[in-house]
């Protein structure tokens, strides 16, 4: 009946070791963490990805599709720009795109070869987390097959022959330490060892910003390797058991100088690139999360304030691919410059990591809104990955905005989106010993051990499109422990009842309700899902998103010429994805960003 039950057994006595004994949270050795005193200072603990059943349509289309593409996709075209590089026979038709290895594509710098290889250990780290969702056998012979392929491939030129060396082992490194943890590869660090040899000698001595030259570049393109982003996989390569080699790489290559700026409150994110330093804030918080940092935990903390500052209604960020001033009317003029406003599946996977991070850390609420917000705004709405390599790259806010796919083929985003699809389980739950946060309010169960008892939380309604929630919860036998809801900061008379005695809960918080439960035992969550508008920046009022819950609504067709507050927010529910403004020249159609197909759109209306 629970199958589950050892494995989960063995987590709970792990972290409830931790109330008594920081030292012996996984993965933290010779850490700060040792010396923690009380369970509310330490982190909160992710479920594994086969902990939580996900049952939302949108969620499990999305990581089915790209699961479906990722083991269909042949092994020669996926090891043949490794071959290449290092001067092996290369069978096989090439994926094309970034993807494939041109040593002369100056002509045509961003549709061939721009990256060659570039996404395949975001792949493996794909498929390895999907591995750990549903355990097919098939998935983890795929993988331990590429890994082994991979292996022969290693050498220099790896490296040598590609803009972005420090990128590339980035993500291999992600790949490999993925594959160890989720796939049990026994071989996968040592081909993580051997993958570093190969790629220190061609990579900087230290972190190197975005643009800057570093070795012979034959152009500018070439400066635009990411090494500021590579500590966070080395810190968790070194949690993870690879060795003390990986946590000296993870603090040899902290960006401390940009660290040092943000944790004293400047913003020294305006003019970087967006996705990259967003990502490289997850580094400052593998930092304090392995070293105890508190200088990171500020950088990360005061950075994301930054960038929220700054972002679009959507949860989205960097027009253009680039951060901006505080207070520039950057954000607004896009609105009519540009339609690559938020690069999506990248952004979103860096937003995810970073919310996750702080909320662990803090236990802070608003990091799980934000969090929601930009899923269900963006990356949950992303055109799906295609065979061919199209790829949905950028989410556009112009005020005739579209759905797109990308210019060329196998891009960046392409990697990120199957880590994402894969990633929505461990952004719902998460756990200390004294009991489970609930963060994301998504159809699902989560099974686990408390106290001896073998529990199952399912989650069910029509959340967003419906303000109630419920819990049911299931256990062996009873048991006592805290269940920590998110009540968003939006959502006022937030209320909770458990077995029908109700109670109002504090809008923007974790409501906590500490009992023993039984199974049978039901919690119903009700989210007033208000109207309300959020202006572009504060220099621009007048120029407004509508909002329902955590949902942008988005204006389908051209938008209309006038149109009034007290309009817009009395917009009325018509159909589970519709919503009707009445204005006075006509009904406006307002949809979700992922209800929308091909229609055109405006996301900022401007009102009268």
């Amino acid at each position: 009946m629970f199958p589950w039950y050892t494995a989960s057994r063995r987590r709970f006595l792990q972290s409830a070791a931790l109330a008594s004994a920081g030292s012996l949270i996984p993965g933290f050795r010779n850490s700060v963490w040792a010396a923690a005193a009380s369970p509310a200072s330490i982190p909160l603990e992710e479920f594994d990805y086969g902990d939580v059943t996900l049952q939302s349509r949108l969620h499990e289309q999305q990581l089915h599709e790209t699961h479906v593409l990722l083991m269909n996709l042949s092994e020669d075209s996926l090891l043949k720009p490794f071959r290449q590089m290092v001067g092996k026979p290369a069978p096989g038709e090439g994926l094309g795109g970034w993807y494939q290895y041109d040593p002369h594509n100056e002509n045509y710098l961003f549709e061939i070869g721009f990256a060659p290889g570039c996404t395949f250990g975001q792949w493996i780290s794909a498929l390895a987390r999907s591995y750990a969702i549903d355990r097919s056998p098939e998935t983890r012979e795929k993988v331990l097959r590429l890994n082994r392929l991979y292996a022969k491939t290693i050498g220099g030129g790896l490296f040598e022959n590609t803009r972005f060396p420090a990128y590339s082992y980035d993500k291999l490194v992600c790949g490999l330490i993925d594959s160890h943890k989720y796939v049990g590869d026994p071989q996968a660090f040592a081909i993580l060892d051997q993958t570093t040899d190969a790629a220190l000698p061609h990579l900087p001595k230290k972190a190197v910003e975005h643009g800057e030259h570093w070795r012979s570049n034959p152009d500018v393109s070439y400066t635009w390797d990411e090494s500021y982003t590579m500590p966070e996989n080395l810190f968790l390569a070194y949690q993870r058991g690879a060795g003390d080699r990986y946590r000296a790489l993870g603090i040899q290559y902290l960006h401390d100088t940009f660290y040092d700026r943000l944790a004293a409150g400047q913003n020294d994110l305006a003019g970087r690139h967006a996705y990259s330093h967003v990502n490289c804030l997850c580094s400052a918080m593998q930092a304090y999360l392995s070293l105890g940092s508190e200088k990171h935990l500020r950088a990360a903390k005061n950075g994301f304030d930054i960038v929220a500052a700054q972002s679009y209604a959507t949860g989205g960020w960097g027009p253009d691919e680039t951060l901006r001033a505080t207070g520039s009317a950057d954000v607004f003029e896009s609105l009519t410059k540009i339609h690559s406003s938020f690069e999506t599946p990248c952004g979103s996977y860096a937003h995810f990591k970073l919310t996750r991070y702080l909320l662990r850390v803090t236990r802070d609420s608003r990091y799980g809104d934000s969090m929601e917000r930009v899923m269900y705004n963006t990356v949950l709405g992303s055109l799906p990955l295609q065979f061919d390599g199209r790829a949905f790259y950028y989410s556009d806010y112009n005020f005739h905005g579209r759905k797109v796919y990308h210019g060329q083929r196998w891009p960046c985003c392409s990697g990120t989106l199957p880590q994402v699809a894969a990633d929505y389980r461990i952004c719902t739950y998460f756990r200390d010993p004294q009991g489970v946060y609930v963060n994301l309010y998504i159809p699902s169960a989560l099974r686990w051990t408390q106290g001896g008892s073998q529990v199952e939380l399912k989650q069910k309604g029509e959340y967003p499109y419906d303000a109630h929630v419920q819990l049911e919860v299931t256990a062996s036998q009873p048991v006592e422990f805290s269940l920590n809801l998110r009540i968003p900061a939006w959502a006022e008379k937030a209320s909770i009842a458990v077995n029908g005695k109700r109670q109002e809960a504090q809008a923007g918080t974790f409501a906590q309700v500490q009992r023993q439960w039984t199974t049978g035992d039901r919690i119903d969550v009700d989210l007033p899902l208000m109207t309300r508008l959020e202006a572009i920046d504060a220099q621009h009022p007048e120029t407004v998103a509508l909002l329902v819950g955590p949902l942008v609504l988005f204006a389908i067709g051209e938008p209309q010429s006038a149109v009034t507050r007290a309009q817009l927010l009395a917009a009325k529910k018509v159909a589970p994805e519709i919503w009707h403004v009445e204005t006075a020249g006509a009904v406006m159609k307002m949809m979700p960003f992922t209800a929308i197909e091909d229609q055109p759109y405006t996301t900022y209306l401007r009102v009268t």
